[in-house]
């Protein structure tokens, strides 16, 4: 064994003695991730890989939050994973990229608000997802059913002939409030936790550039992620890009719609070339191509990359997020025929239950990743070793 491997050996023996080197289990991820940092700190082969490489080479310890911090950071391009010389089958059992997605997840159910919700629904994604957007969908068409409205054209294609437009926003008011206070309760958790420090206007901007071009999606040498080999590609970056864009820009219509309505005194519906409806049909587009895209791509991926216990709420929120689109799309197209009333039904049961499940699934990583890269643009623009306090 050379000099290196007896260094890093020892590591990893220090990071956890006398515990065999396989992978643990879910429940011990934040054990196993401390004995990986031990052992990549050792090697640093792939010191500027990204910022959680960069992030753990300033450090000579580690602690729990450490490891909470830098498994926000991971994107999961898995280029450390190909790389690593240590990685499965050697018996140091290196996988950066998986560990730090279990880390994740016990991360989001501790983070989740109330967290009872955040345990139940990370262990029964897909069936509690399927279920709230049927159930939904079912008490809306019966409701049609019986004013005799399921199946009947609306004058202009009018969804608020169909539902009324105060009962829908204050339905789906009070359920964006209630997703944003548990959003915001468990983002406030993970603030406090990893303890950014004082952005300054510089940090700010770096992270807000990071978050918005996906950079560390760009993998170990800029050419992309490793999916199922070693080959670099850009792919997964391009479909992570039209689905958080399409998302935004749905968002947005919806934003544009509520201002037409309310201070411009333009109630819907509005015509195909409008601005809300533009904005719509492009963001509606950019979900289905980016979710169909990362679907194909995770067919294919090598399994060490991900975590077995997260494959059902990835697909029950990228699945969620293709049905609201499409059926968008077709209630958009379709909306002066007679069938508008119940392509909205579906369409409307898809969004209540895509919105009820964001603060618990696939979703939360975005804004605690957002929040453990400020502190990496606050953390890189302080010397090594000194607490993150400001510029």
């Amino acid at each position: 064994m050379s000099a290196l491997d007896d260094l890093i050996g020892q590591a990893a023996a220090c990071a956890d003695p006398g515990a065999p080197a396989a992978p643990r289990q879910a429940a011990d991820a934040e054990q196993e991730a401390l004995r990986i940092l031990q052992i990549c700190n050792a090697c640093r082969y792939c010191e500027g890989y990204c910022a959680v490489f960069q992030s753990m080479t300033r450090r000579l310890s580690f602690d729990t939050v450490d490891v909470r911090y830098l498994a926000n950071l991971c994107h999961n391009c898995g280029a450390c994973l190909h790389a690593c010389q240590y990685a499965p089958p050697h018996e140091f059992a290196v996988n950066v990229p998986q560990t730090m997605a279990r880390v994740r997840l016990l991360g989001w159910r501790r983070h989740a608000w109330p967290r009872a919700l955040g345990r139940l629904y990370t262990r029964n994604a897909l069936l509690l997802g399927g279920l709230l957007a049927a159930g939904s969908a079912l008490f809306l068409v019966l409701a049609l059913l019986l004013h005799g409205t399921l199946w009947h054209a609306q004058p202009g294609g009018d969804f608020y002939a169909v539902f009324p437009h105060d009962l829908m926003a204050g339905v789906f008011g009070l359920l964006s409030l209630g997703v944003l206070l548990a959003l915001g309760v468990g983002c406030a958790g993970y603030w406090r936790e990893i303890d950014p420090g004082g952005p300054g206007a510089a940090s700010l901007a770096d992270a807000a550039g990071a978050v918005a071009s996906l950079r560390y999606l760009g993998g170990g040498h800029g050419q992309g992620c490793n999916n199922e080999d070693d080959r670099f590609s850009l792919a997964r970056r391009n479909a992570h890009h039209a689905l958080f864009y399409g998302f935004g820009l749905c968002l947005l219509a919806t934003c544009v719609a509520t201002l037409y309505h309310y201070f411009l005194r333009l109630p819907a519906p509005y015509p195909y070339t409008s601005l809300p409806v533009v904005l719509g049909m492009v963001g509606g587009a950019g979900i289905v191509v980016g979710g169909a895209a990362l679907l194909a791509l995770r067919l294919r991926r090598d399994p060490r990359q991900g975590d077995p216990e997260q494959a059902a709420m990835d697909l029950a929120f990228t699945a969620l997020l293709l049905l609201v689109a499409l059926t968008g799309l077709v209630l958009a197209a379709l909306r002066a025929s007679a069938a508008m009333p119940t392509l909205l039904a579906l369409h409307l049961g898809a969004v209540f239950a895509l919105f009820a499940t964001l603060p618990y699934g696939r979703f939360v990583h975005a804004p605690l990743r957002a929040i453990a890269l400020l502190k990496w643009a606050i953390e890189r623009r302080r010397p090594a070793g000194a607490a993150a306090a400001g510029d």
